[in-house]
């Protein structure tokens, strides 16, 4: 499919960390298939560092990202190569046109994620994109020069403005193998999408504690009316209820501020998001691939 393009083009396979025979099936390949380049990972630094990986180390004019387990169709490639053509976008989104062949939880979970989104990054989020799109050499360089850490490129896009356009399709079910992206890693990008865009957490916290304390305001003005009227009765249940309420929004408000102070603390740490154990284009030093190519 990539050959009917007939533009020069390199796959830059990102290999995170597998711990199965992909490296040595990769190798092979590379053999094979002289377009194809390896870049393998020390170890598995997660979904959204690879992406950046990919992306750090790519050499187009364009650039498209994809998953490898072929649920996105390698097909709509050349629709998306077309509609840059016919646009002039920096970005081209493939936007799935139907979530049949997700689990009812999955398509709901998946309305939600992209509301609370839109409303997070302030941003136009075009519903149902994933990580399968273009980008021209000129978003991904802008990507690259962003600093933060804790990067979500659904989010970091659509929020850069770039001029772009939609292609969609439909995804077929996973034909073979199972998921390495379960409920636990999917939660993690939702938590990383929210307060790697928005402080607003922060501010329900803040609202809660306000609430908080009207609440128990009404309730010693009903307690102290009840004790001036004569009209006392046994206190345990409702201080009991008192507590665990106040002590509730006081752990949710630390756990808040927690998330928020644990990423200062990983940006002051400048750890690298990823380490390149070698590139199949330089395998002399990984590091720094042949721009001249």
């Amino acid at each position: 499919m990539l050959d009917g393009l007939s533009i020069p083009y390199e796959l830059l396979i990102v290999d995170d960390g597998s711990t199965d025979r992909t490296a040595d099936a990769l190798s092979e390949l590379c053999r094979s298939w002289p377009q194809v380049r390896v870049l393998r990972l020390r170890r598995n630094a997660g979904h959204q560092a690879a992406i950046t990986a990919g992306l750090d180390h790519s050499l187009g004019d364009h650039v498209i990202t994809m998953d490898i387990d072929l649920q996105d169709p390698p097909e709509v490639i050349t629709e998306l190569v077309s509609k840059q053509r016919e646009t002039g976008a920096d970005v081209v989104y493939a936007q799935r046109a139907d979530r049949s062949s997700d689990s009812h939880f999955k398509r709901r979970t998946a309305g939600l994620y992209y509301r609370l989104m839109r409303d997070a990054a302030g941003a136009k989020i075009p519903p149902h994109v994933g990580d399968f799109r273009l980008l021209s050499r000129e978003a991904v360089d802008t990507l690259r020069a962003l600093p933060e850490r804790h990067r979500v490129y659904r989010l970091l896009i659509p929020w850069m403005g770039f001029p772009s356009a939609i292609v969609q399709f439909r995804r077929d079910a996973r034909v073979a193998g199972e998921s390495k992206y379960p409920l636990r890693k999917m939660t993690r990008l939702a938590a990383d999408s929210i307060t790697s865009f928005t402080a607003k957490p922060l501010r329900i916290a803040t609202w809660l504690g306000v609430w908080g304390s009207f609440f128990c305001l009404v309730a010693m003005l009903v307690a102290l009316f009840a004790q001036v009227s004569g009209h006392t009765i046994p206190g345990w249940a409702s201080v009991f209820v008192a507590v665990l309420f106040l002590g509730a929004i006081q752990l949710l408000c630390l756990g808040l501020l927690g998330e928020y102070v644990g990423r200062l603390y990983a940006e002051a740490q400048h750890r690298p998001l990823y380490y390149i154990a070698s590139d199949s284009l330089n395998p002399a030093d990984p590091q720094r691939p042949l721009k001249e190519i």
